[in-house]
């Protein structure tokens, strides 16, 4: 089966210490939260689904966020 553009454009699993995305099919489905989690953890940080478009050629999307209570930094001016 020949790959159009689109599909040629973003491999399988695209991501940055944000979040991401992942190619979606039934087995990539399945092991998602796990993919996700394992990445995220690589910045300290907690993997969260955002999307699901279960069809072949979509995405399953996922944020990476800080724990809460963690890496906020919050700078108060001295006068």
């Amino acid at each position: 089966m020949p790959v159009t553009g689109a599909q040629a454009s973003v491999g399988p699993f695209e991501a940055n210490d944000t979040g991401g995305i992942i190619a979606w099919s039934p087995q990539a489905q399945r092991h998602a939260r796990a993919m996700a989690r394992e990445h995220c953890a690589r910045y300290g940080k907690l993997a969260r689904i955002t999307s699901v478009y279960a069809r072949y050629g979509q995405y399953i999307g996922f944020a990476c966020r800080f724990p809460r209570g963690r890496g906020r930094v919050i700078l108060r001016a001295r006068y």
